[in-house]
């Protein structure tokens, strides 16, 4: 790309974000030179002028963009210049063209295709006919045979339906003024069931929502439906006519032909491409949010934890994992259908409880998760000197860790079946350190994540993953090949040296010592030294963010000061008082010194929420419990484009329409809740026969008031509330071999 290029890419993009073309340059330059956004969002914040990481993510996508923009000028005038057709008008054209969009649409009649009709024509000379007719609407066309008027008007309609500014404006005019329809195919009806919603469908281009846009996408990939791109009621041959200053009845009607055979299929394929581009850009957009929640989960920390993967026939596997994630114990139950082996899953989980002191007991949300939870709450009421808690975490892609490689090499003595157990119970102690262990793609949060780019959601996806683990920060001495893989600087093969080199030598006691790992150099280490953390190790500086190269920094701080760092640090007497511009120079400036100072305050701190659950309402246990007016405290289950779910422990999710989450008007309710969130609600209205129950996270809300319910598109789309047949079982008293087991685990006399 030419100097005069990047200069135009890079002010285009400092125009796009409100900010200047210096921070822009600064950050290209610092990207281009292999830094991540998180190492140039955390310690280049002076180069960039502060510029964020959302900032910066927006610069290396539009950057991507442009530049594949600007390459494809570059060949599209290479190609128009070959043929000896470019003239500056043309050139200054193609150079003012400021999408792709734009740039196809100029370089269309200059495109080699296929010998056309309008070809043949021109081959035969009847260019000059063409231009003729169109200059003179009066003009005698009886002086000519048909084919002479047929190859003139092929010529003129493939003019018409190549002129870009034309092209521009009337597909401007379809966006605005048209909508999609779709009918079911005949016949298709039971097949499609799924797609009802969209039997005989119409919405406007600028209101359709990603998830119905994708929706109906699917059922026409399925077969099931036919959509329509329906122009709306502008008189479009009439705006084609004035353009070309068409009159008399040969001309208009090769307007009306140029418009029905060639130009409205092209808009339709357009606006197709643009409903589907900014379906795939919202879930990408989506599953990434998600799969944030997921990640910046609340840790339950180090804490013995009882991971349970529930199950029907095969039974409900269950894996005890210690404080540090080993596995201590496995085992299978068999409480629910066929086997109904409930007193003696009671008695195995209590064991194991008591024998490891088990904290924590982690639900995995798949098949049988409602039945196994309320074996839990059984569990937990039975033997409340357990003093254990429960949690109701995501499954998603325990199954594929399970299978996968390095599941093989972490826990090659256990079955496939037992190894989600063991990843569910380590996700509720440290879900980003489990999570990472599996594609980001296979994590199960998204919207028709099958249907979209995957080049596009793996970026996006990989970039959430990094942005996540470097937010946290890393233990080097205990974390995994995976979760250092995903730290700034360092790929997988660096990771399983460091691995390596642990194994080998014994944990690091300094960052300094990360520089003897083989081909860990130095930008390597200047992009990871200040996301890895050394707890308890020779240097208290390790263990927190501030990064190596700004060690002198903290040593001006401490002369200054007149303590040491294990007196500084969390002394927020002392650095309260320090002013930032003190020790700022040429290389820090103050916005490194202030984080550095924050930092100190409370070194490694984590950005994620304290860990809390939800308690479930005593005595409220079916949604024939619930009444009006009634307050609970539930977790968000799932957020969609309508509202939230929230699971109020009564085996079916209620929904907070996005008109009851705030007095102010709510444009994404991703903005109040996010999933996993814990909150108080209120039940507004229940609908027992079809499992509708209507909350408000307004509580001062009437509960008279009526329930607003999604439609029945955002319903079918919103992946919302599970419903929960299982009918609550009594709690009978111990027998036989339960009551054995119970005896001999000390649990009863």
């Amino acid at each position: 790309m030419t100097t005069d290029a990047t200069t135009s890419v890079l002010q285009r993009i400092a125009d796009e974000l409100g900010v200047r073309d210096r921070q822009v340059q600064a950050a290209v330059e610092l990207l281009d030179g292999g830094a991540t956004v998180p190492f140039i969002a955390r310690y280049r914040k002076e180069a960039t002028e502060m510029l964020d990481d959302a900032q910066l993510r927006t610069i290396e996508e539009r950057l991507r963009y442009l530049r594949e923009l600007e390459e494809r000028r570059g060949v599209i005038l290479e190609s128009i210049r070959s043929q000896g057709k470019l003239d500056e008008a043309l050139e200054a054209q193609i150079m003012g063209a400021d999408s792709k969009a734009r740039l196809e649409d100029i370089y269309l009649p200059y495109k080699p295709k296929r010998r056309t009709k309008a070809q043949i024509a021109r081959e035969a000379g009847l260019e000059p006919l063409a231009l003729a007719l169109l200059a003179d609407p009066a003009y005698d066309v009886s002086q000519h045979t048909a084919e002479e008027l047929d190859g003139a008007r092929a010529i003129l309609i493939e003019n018409f339906s190549e002129d870009a500014d034309l092209i521009g404006v009337l597909r401007e005019l379809m966006w605005v003024n048209g909508h999609l329809s779709s009918k079911v195919r005949e016949g298709k009806q039971e097949a499609g069931a799924k797609f009802a919603d969209y039997f005989d469908f119409a919405e406007p281009f600028t209101k359709l929502p990603s998830h119905r846009i994708l929706a109906v996408f699917r059922g026409e990939k399925e077969e099931i439906l036919d959509l329509t791109m329906e122009p709306g009621d502008v008189n479009f041959e009439e705006r084609i006519a004035s353009h070309f200053h068409c009159s008399g009845p040969w001309l208009l009607e090769t307007v009306r032909l140029a418009w029905r055979t060639r130009i409205l299929f092209r808009l339709g394929a357009d606006l197709r491409g643009r409903l589907w581009q900014a379906a795939e850009d919202e879930a990408v957009r989506v599953f990434a949010t998600n799969l944030r929640d997921l990640l910046l989960a609340a840790p339950a920390g180090t804490r013995t934890t009882l991971g349970l993967d529930p199950g029907y026939r095969t039974g409900v596997k269950v894996a005890v994992v210690d404080a540090t994630g080993k596995v201590v114990a496995t085992h299978t139950i068999y409480p629910h259908v066929p086997a109904n082996k409930w007193e003696d899953s009671i008695a195995i989980l209590a064991h194991l409880c008591q024998k490891f002191n088990v904290e924590l007991i982690a639900i995995g949300n798949g098949t049988a998760s409602r039945e196994t939870d309320k074996l839990a709450a059984d569990l937990i009421k039975r033997f409340p000197q357990l003093k254990l808690t429960k949690a109701v975490v995501s499954e998603a892609g325990a199954s594929v860790y399970s299978a996968s490689a390095y599941a093989s090499h972490e826990l090659p003595e256990l079955d496939v079946s037992l190894r989600g157990a063991v990843s569910i119970a380590r996700r509720l102690q440290d879900p980003l350190a489990e999570l990472v262990k599996i594609d980001p793609k296979s994590i199960g949060v998204g919207q028709y994540q099958h249907d979209v780019a995957e080049s596009k959601l793996s970026r996006s996806l990989d970039a959430v993953v990094e942005d996540c683990v470097n937010a946290v920060g890393v233990d080097v001495n205990t974390a995994s090949v995976p979760l250092l893989t995903r730290v700034s600087g360092i790929g997988s093969t660096l990771a399983s040296s460091i691995v390596a080199h642990r194994d080998a030598n014994g944990p690091f006691r300094t960052r300094e010592a990360l520089k003897g790992v083989p081909r860990l150099g130095p930008k390597a280490f200047e992009q990871c030294a200040g996301f890895l953390r050394i707890p308890d190790g020779d240097n208290p500086l390790d263990a927190s963010s501030v990064h190596p190269e700004a060690y002198p920094v903290v040593k001006r701080i401490l002369n200054a000061s007149g303590t040491s760092v294990k007196e500084l640090i969390g002394n927020n007497l002392v650095l309260r008082k320090l002013k930032p511009a003190e020790f700022a120079d040429d290389t820090f400036g103050i916005p490194t010194v202030t984080d550095i100072l924050k930092e100190l305050e409370k070194p490694g701190r984590d950005p994620r929420p304290a860990f809390q659950t939800a308690t479930f309402a005593d005595g409220v246990n079916e949604i024939s419990d619930l009444v009006p007016g009634l307050i609970l405290e539930g977790v968000v289950t799932n957020v969609a484009a309508f509202g939230a779910f929230v699971d109020i422990g009564v085996h079916q999710d209620g929904l907070v329409h996005v008109s009851a989450m705030s007095h102010n008007f709510v444009k994404d309710p991703r903005d109040v809740v996010k999933s996993g969130d814990v909150v108080r609600v209120k039940v507004l209205d229940v609908d027992v026969p079809r499992k509708r129950i209507s909350l408000t996270l307004r509580l001062e809300d009437s509960h008279e008031a009526s329930a607003v319910q999604p439609s029945k598109q955002d319903r079918g789309a919103g992946g919302g509330g599970r419903p929960r047949q299982q009918q609550r079982r009594p709690e009978p008293a111990p027998s036989g071999a339960m009551a054995d087991a119970l005896r001999r685990a000390g649990l009863t006399k």
